[in-house]
């Protein structure tokens, strides 16, 4: 338990930023599921519009420290790859 005024507001702090984190991990979630799912269904045009949307929020995550900026280019690299593999 913290037990200092300092070790206090660290607490406090950090439960804030994981509270932002976690909003943040769950936008960019939600942003990969949509183009999972376009993917799914075959649409190509549907998975390259979610890809667009969803590679600035990555990109965005990576900026704010919520992801390792290698992890965003794997599955940035990744998710490019299975929509280039669509049927046209």
């Amino acid at each position: 338990m913290a037990n200092t005024a300092s070790a206090k507001k660290m607490v406090r702090k950090i439960e804030r930023r994981t509270a932002v984190n976690k909003a943040r991990r769950s936008r960019v979630r939600t942003f990969l599921r949509k183009v999972e799912e376009a993917i799914a269904s075959g649409d190509k045009g549907a998975a390259d519009a979610a890809f667009k949307a969803a590679q600035p929020e990555l990109h965005r995550a990576v900026t704010k420290g919520v992801f390792h900026k290698t992890t965003v280019a794997r599955k940035l690299s990744r998710l490019s790859a299975r929509i280039k593999g669509l049927a046209a």
